[in-house]
């Protein structure tokens, strides 16, 4: 069949065009959970995980190459795959524990996000419904796209104020490598493997490539976008990664950072940054706070939402009753609980995140290597001998890590 020559000027077009979902998953995935959970082990091991989190990228990219290629290759999230190719009941199984621990996330999302605003003299009453109402509108009131240009903005917003807050602490002369077993040595690291790949990641990867295929009308350039895709992934696993390290190596040495209660308030914050990287310190890891949290509480409630009703077999549409369910007790819980008692099960959320990943890790897996579901775009040979190793490592470690 003849297919039109593509120009140089016209990948790189269909490059932009197609950047995004993965893009922003890996941003998400850098939540507020996931920063205060950097921040700790900074704290605890100075640099000594970079080793790890680096590593991290690989197993990082290849298992969310595949979800992505799954979206691409199928023109369906994962939920509707998993229903449509073995049975409601089993999708069902698998989305909703994500579901879930989502519902809990939320609350951590929120505070971080409130936490950040109080350091910039916005009271928690205040900035909690604004952010409610404004994360409604964007995940009910507009098409994924366009949804999409306000999430990349605030990505860059999460990067700059990472990065501006390492400046101000500065690079310090400890090393990048530790390995000292111990209980808390292999907490942490189950934490920071929780924190590498999350339930709704392969969920919004999936969903959120078919359908902005479909908005931007690209479906019959499979073999380009997927070729994109694999580059967005992997520059996006890179990134996110290395804002892990850019975080513990700002809260490196800073033992009262240790502490979860430290990021329970605004004082707090203030309190252990301000003497080791100046007054602004605490603003611009506020904006990367808020930034990141932000981003996380939108592309959390599509992803979730997403995996839910496909697996249901709900119309897309009635989606926002998902976002709008889980997040009011989520916005509640924040504006009653104290803000100790969310933080403090910050790490332990994070590694239950990898038992509610065992699941749909492994179902992905198997549909990434049905030829009948994925067409010429199905796992083989070396990609799939990576992605059930992938898959083992990042299972494993974090499972055996918590006994």
């Amino acid at each position: 069949m003849w297919r039109k020559r593509i120009t140089t000027s016209e990948k790189t077009i269909n490059f932009l065009k197609v950047f995004g979902p993965a893009w922003l998953v890996m941003m998400a995935d850098m939540d507020a959970s996931s920063i205060i959970g950097a921040a700790q082990t900074g704290a605890v091991y100075n640099y000594g995980f970079v080793w790890i989190l680096l590593l991290l990228v690989i197993p990082l990219y290849i298992i969310q190459e595949t979800s992505g290629r799954i979206g691409v290759a199928t023109g369906k999230g994962l939920g509707e795959v998993i229903r449509e190719n073995y049975s409601k009941r089993v999708a069902a199984i698998m989305a909703l524990p994500m579901a879930i621990t989502d519902a809990f996330t939320y609350a951590i999302e929120y505070m971080g996000i409130a936490i950040g605003f109080e350091v910039l003299g916005i009271p928690l009453i205040i900035s909690i419904p604004a952010i409610f109402i404004i994360h409604i509108l964007i995940v009910t009131k507009q098409k994924y796209v366009e949804a999409e240009r306000v999430l990349l903005g605030i990505s860059l917003a999460l990067i700059v104020g990472l990065t501006a807050t390492l400046f101000l602490r500065g690079v310090k002369d400890y090393s990048p490598i530790y390995f000292k077993p111990s209980p808390l040595f292999f907490f942490l690291i189950a934490a920071n493997v929780g924190a590498v790949i999350m339930p709704f990641m392969l969920y919004f990867q999936a969903s959120a490539t078919a359908i902005k295929l479909k908005e931007i009308d690209a479906i019959e350039y499979k073999s380009q976008v997927i070729k994109h895709m694999r580059k967005e992934t992997l520059l996006g696993a890179i990134a996110t990664e290395i804002l892990m390290v850019i975080v513990e190596m700002t809260f490196a040495g800073i033992k009262n950072a240790s502490d979860p209660s430290v990021f329970a308030s605004a004082s707090q914050l203030a309190t252990v940054m301000t003497p080791i990287a100046g007054d602004l310190s605490p603003i611009f890891f506020s904006i990367g706070l808020i930034s990141a949290g932000f981003l996380a509480l939108v592309v959390i409630s599509l992803g979730s939402a997403w995996g839910v009703v496909e697996a249901l077999g709900i119309p897309k549409r009635s989606a926002w009753k998902i976002y709008v369910i889980e997040s009011i007790p989520a916005v509640l819980v924040t504006l009653l609980l104290p803000p100790s008692m969310l933080i403090n099960t910050i790490l332990d959320l994070l590694v239950f995140f990898v038992y509610a990943l065992i699941g749909p890790i492994v179902i992905l897996g198997i549909i990434s290597r049905n030829k009948k579901i994925m067409g010429e775009y199905y796992s083989s040979g070396i990609r799939l001998v990576a992605y059930w190793i992938s898959a083992i490592i990042i299972l494993s470690i974090a499972i055996i890590a918590t006994f």
